[in-house]
């Protein structure tokens, strides 16, 4: 995005749970929650451990790797600022860490996703502020 162009999509309010998230995704990092007490991994952030009821947290890493566990293509924009985008493509994706996660797949027609297919998140600078999650095919999938 040039200085020139605003950015016209609704923007993520960051909670006190979820700041570190959006923080990690500026510095180019998929930073995911994790209880303090249990371990478990958990996305999207939230306050409670689902497993032990845990308030406590901190945050990992992620490899930014996964597999496709679903899609669909909107061809309808729910807001005037994707109307741009149409049609565009979101998956859910099961992460190597155990989660799922759902972001817009970027760089490949949704005629090559199937179920298990290999994809590997990518990092979109919107606004000096903002740093979005992408998905993409992996790299060392492209000829699959």
């Amino acid at each position: 995005m040039t200085e020139t162009q605003a950015y016209v999509k609704p923007l993520p309010q960051p909670s006190l749970e979820s700041a570190a998230f959006w923080q990690g995704l500026r510095e180019h990092r998929l930073l995911l929650q994790r209880c303090a007490r249990c371990a478990k991994i958990r996305h999207y952030p939230r306050p409670v451990c689902d497993v032990c009821y845990a308030m406590e947290y901190d945050w990992t890493e992620a490899s930014g790797r996964g597999t496709v566990h679903s899609w669909t293509v909107s061809h309808h924009a729910f807001h005037p600022g994707f109307k741009t985008d149409l049609p565009y493509t979101v998956v859910t994706v099961d992460l190597e860490e155990g989660v799922r996660m759902q972001s817009r797949l970027i760089g490949a027609s949704p005629d090559r996703l199937h179920i298990g297919l290999p994809v590997e998140v990518v990092f979109e600078d919107v606004t000096p502020e903002l740093t979005l999650a992408l998905l993409r095919i992996a790299t060392d999938s492209e000829a699959g």
